[in-house]
């Protein structure tokens, strides 16, 4: 049977844990060479060494455009060009309205907005005609939580940048299309700052709200993103595919 992105080059922003790292192995399955970015030299180390030989890694922070350019120059020395590039990386920070300084908002916008935005057009140089980008925005981006302003804001920016990449892109045969994680069981939420049993209080009413009564796998974005990167999604163009269990059904 024919893999879905055989010979295909791929890369996957925050690639060494959770959603990021489900997919790189689902890439690497389905036949494409993976290039995964990652903050440190010990998570990189030691998701490449589960990905296997057709993964390699490239240290660096989105929010740091020479981190994109190296990422980049990288890929073309490797590989000469791009096919698919899953714009991942991101962080969540949750604090009440009063409570947020320009710190605060600056280091969330500059990883899921700008860190996103300079990741795909820095891209584009290599991509060419039948390439796929899937940006990972959020559930979060079309719905009132509290606590979540800042967090909220960057990933609705997210889905627009879907709506209106996805309009200048086609043209010239690049698709563009946004994944919409619900809560899916990643090491993000241990980085919250909630205590043990504040986490799993979270996570038993998180799960009380789906209509599946549990919180998502990464494997199973995974599979959606997937879908979105290969040619069965071939006249999927500026949507967005949402993957949470139901909890915006419930």
């Amino acid at each position: 049977m024919t893999k879905k992105l055989n010979d295909k080059i791929a890369v996957v922003t925050g690639g060494t844990t959770g959603i990021g790292f489900a997919t790189a192995r689902r890439f690497v399955e389905e036949g494409a060479r993976v290039v995964i970015t990652g903050r440190t030299q010990a998570t990189l180390d030691g998701a490449l060494a589960e990905l296997g030989e057709r993964a390699l890694g490239v240290r660096g922070d989105v929010a740091d455009l020479s981190d994109l350019d190296r990422l980049y120059v990288t890929v073309r020395q490797r590989f000469g060009r791009l096919d698919v590039l899953f714009a991942n990386a991101g962080i969540a920070r949750f604090a009440p309205a009063e409570e947020v300084d320009e710190a605060f908002f600056d280091a969330q916008f500059d990883v899921n907005v700008k860190g996103l935005y300079f990741t795909v057009t820095k891209a584009l140089p290599l991509m060419s005609r039948g390439g796929a980008i899937v940006l990972n925005s959020s559930i979060a981006g079309s719905s009132g939580m509290p606590a979540t302003s800042i967090y909220s804001a960057t990933k609705a920016a997210v889905r627009s940048l879907a709506r209106t990449l996805s309009s200048e892109l086609a043209p010239k045969g690049i698709r563009v299309n946004a994944v919409s994680p619900g809560p899916i069981e990643t090491p993000i939420f241990g980085k919250l700052g909630l205590a043990q049993d504040a986490m799993g209080a979270f996570e038993e009413r998180i799960a009380t709200r789906t209509s599946l009564a549990r919180m998502g796998r990464p494997e199973e974005l995974a599979n959606a993103v997937l879908f979105l990167s290969s040619d069965e999604s071939s006249y999927v163009v500026g949507a967005e595919l949402v993957v949470d269990g139901g909890l915006q059904q419930s």
